[in-house]
């Protein structure tokens, strides 16, 4: 069946400068808020815009992640006529299909693309954080007789990490650079395209094709050609969470700005999340957590502060967890302290185990075994 509007989610990056968070997963499949994983956000946002036919693109370490998205319902995205499709790295008889680029990832999969003749390609990251509404970026497309639409937004950090445009006074893009070391706007990429797919196929079909990333290589590439590149510009809260910093600070967000994803509103965009059958999270300390989200199947018997805890955690008495993100089914035992930790997933911590730092740091089981092998 035609489609008028294919996704193409791309999640296969390794994430390296998550360290150990990514070490056996892949960047969307990492928790965030306690209840959630990166992926829910994109999926949510394709939910909300009646966008039902979704590749994902994939190619490190996508078990987990298949595993947890699997046919899509959590999102309604289970359908016979589209839905959701998983689209690994494979060999024929040009070779191995492996991955060099944004760009080229989408290139392997043209043939997918193509079996539903869509009249636009929405090209999406599985691992930003923000709620958008697609129905208008791609209204907005359509209304510029554009070829290729770019979002952007003003990041408050650095430019330098961002691909960096200036646009006209219609909002065409008239330059393009990716990562400058001196930014000539505070316009930046949030990573996300609309194509034309008849202009996709274009530019991803050349014989000598050489481009591989869509930042660095294909949007200057369209401008030099003269097509249609046009902006549409985003005020909403956005998180590119490629460093332990960058994932720690958003979700303190969550904590300290409710308001930025506004994740209690159910009427406007809510995220959705594949959820587990467990009991309510307890708190048998009184006047003990503060400032803080608390996800289900928890045990408290300590003190917890401007902190995230996600399901399944058990906290014993005496226990202090500040400024923390404690991962699913973490140990902690009696009279230990946690401050600027970002626990990983199964982690057991020892009783009157002291882990206090200055900037994020990410614990494990390997982690505290090393630890343990210093003394």
């Amino acid at each position: 069946m035609k489609k008028r509007v294919v996704a193409m989610v791309l999640v296969g990056g390794r994430g390296t400068r998550l360290g150990d968070i990514t070490k056996h997963t892949a960047k969307p499949a990492v928790s965030f808020g306690g209840k959630y994983k990166l992926i829910d956000f994109v999926l949510s946002n394709l939910t909300h815009a009646s966008i039902d036919t979704v590749g994902i693109v994939t190619q490190y370490e996508p078990h987990a992640l298949m595993q947890y998205i699997q046919r899509g319902s959590s999102w309604d995205l289970d359908l016979s006529d589209g839905g959701v499709h998983f689209l690994t790295p494979y060999t024929s008889h040009e070779g191995e299909k492996w991955q060099s680029g944004t760009a080229h990832a989408i290139q392997q999969h043209i043939h997918f693309v193509k079996s539903y003749r869509p009249e636009h390609v929405l090209i999406l990251s599985g691992d930003h954080v923000y709620k958008m509404d697609y129905t208008k970026l791609i209204a907005h497309h359509e209304k510029n007789g554009a070829d290729i639409t770019v979002a952007v937004f003003k990041p408050t950090d650095d430019l330098s990490r961002y691909g960096v445009m200036s646009v006209n006074q219609e909002g065409a893009i008239i330059d393009f650079e990716e990562k400058p070391t001196q930014p000539k706007s505070n316009l930046a990429s949030m990573g996300i395209y609309v194509f034309k797919t008849e202009i996709l196929e274009r530019i991803l079909g050349d014989d000598c094709f050489e481009e591989n990333d869509f930042g660095r290589d294909i949007i200057p590439k369209a401008l030099r050609e003269n097509y249609r590149v046009f902006s549409y510009f985003f005020e909403g809260y956005f998180r590119d969470v490629g460093t332990v910093e960058s994932l720690f600070e958003a979700n303190m967000d969550l904590i300290d700005h409710p308001e930025y994803l506004d994740i209690h509103n159910y009427d406007d965009l809510p995220i959705f999340t594949k959820t587990e059958d467990l009991p309510p999270h307890h708190n048998i300390a009184s006047n003990a957590v503060k400032k803080s989200l608390i996800s289900d199947g928890s045990l408290i018997m300590g003190k917890v502060e401007r902190s995230i805890i996600s399901s399944g955690v058990l906290i014993k008495s005496d226990a202090f967890i500040h400024n923390s993100i404690i991962y699913s089914n973490v140990k902690i035992g009696e009279h230990s302290e946690l401050k600027n930790c970002i626990v990983l997933e199964g982690t057991v911590i020892l009783p009157r185990t002291k882990l206090v730092f200055e900037q994020p740091t990410i614990i494990d089981n390997a982690f505290l075994w090393k630890m343990g092998d210093a003394k």
